[in-house]
């Protein structure tokens, strides 16, 4: 093996650029050749190639977002656009991908590698930290620490004015986000795809709350539950208590990654060029039990056991 490729797809996290940074670098020790994909799989297909020298990741380690851009493609789904990308990596003589993602990056990468004998190793990048069969993944403690300073702020304002607050964090398909946050905000309640949604129990709850004297309340909703203007006015509806609705957005996916992001993403990069150099392919690299652990591709992309109850539970017990 003599030269490789990373690229970052999907939805960025703040990590990337470390996890970019560690695998140029490492991979340069190594007497190899890194060469960056631009825009993920639409830049592989489209010829967006350029080598990577030690000065390229200079300076990147603590931006979010990623210097090699990513993009949503849904041309590599297509023989045409799987043809396409296939050129590319024959013509610049790539040996071998860092694929640094999510689920759907690392499906692409297992269907693409298997399908053209092309060397694929995944560093599990996600805000959602729904890769099965790790800890963790890169940029998901980043977006936390980001909600969880809104909800602090927010805590200020819902006690000052006594007012019920609906938060919408992100999290389409996973209440990953939702829970920590709602967990280490100390906040009422939680709403997440995971758990049906009992409106008016939870209704029921906040105004006994009010009764005893709870002047304020706090409840974390993943947008794949709804929306946080909806659930806002049915509480108001249902208690005649003023709520109101913040939405924070992608605010979660920017700012600077935190230490453990960071030391996360540095940590992959080396183990994702060690698996290429080292023959072992279709696998996504990422911690277990505090160590660097590898998982197959066809494992990280099942559905991650997130154990929803015990997290809602606990967040319930402590209101």
């Amino acid at each position: 093996m003599k030269r490789i490729a990373v690229l970052t797809t999907g939805g960025d996290a703040p990590g990337m650029n470390p996890a970019i940074r560690a695998v140029v670098r490492y991979g340069i020790s190594q007497k190899l050749e890194v060469t960056g994909i631009y825009r993920g799989w639409w830049g592989l297909i489209n010829e967006e190639v350029q080598v990577l020298n030690h000065r390229s990741v200079s300076g990147i380690i603590n931006q979010g977002g990623t210097i090699l851009k990513t993009a949503r493609c849904t041309e590599l789904q297509t023989k045409e656009g799987q043809e396409r990308a296939y050129n590319t990596i024959k013509k610049y003589a790539i040996d071998g991908l860092v694929v640094i993602g999510g689920n759907g990056s690392f499906t692409a990468a297992h269907d693409f590698g298997l399908k053209y004998k092309v060397p694929c190793v995944g560093i599990p990048a996600s805000i959602d930290n729904d890769i099965n069969g790790i800890d963790v993944t890169i940029g998901a403690d980043t977006a936390i620490n980001t909600a969880l300073n809104a909800i602090d702020n927010i805590r200020d304002t819902a006690t000052s004015m006594e007012r019920v607050f609906v938060v919408e964090v992100m999290g389409r398909d996973c209440g990953f986000i939702a829970l920590a946050v709602a967990l280490a905000g100390g906040c009422e309640d939680v709403i997440i795809p995971e758990i049906e949604l009992d409106l008016k129990k939870m209704c029921h709850d906040i105004v006994e709350g009010n009764i005893r004297g709870k002047v304020s309340w706090i409840i974390v909703l993943a947008e794949g539950s709804g929306h946080a203007q909806d659930i806002a006015k049915s509480i108001t509806d249902m208690t005649s208590l003023e709520t109101r609705s913040v939405v924070l957005g992608h605010i979660q996916r920017g700012g600077r990654p935190t230490a453990v992001s960071r030391d996360l993403a540095l940590r992959l990069g080396q183990a994702a060029v060690d698996c290429l150099l080292q023959g072992r392919y279709d696998r996504a690299v990422g911690i277990s039990c505090g160590r660097v652990n590898e998982v197959d591709f066809a494992t990280a992309i099942k559905k991650k056991e997130l154990n929803a109850e015990y997290w809602h539970n606990l967040i319930r017990i402590l209101t």
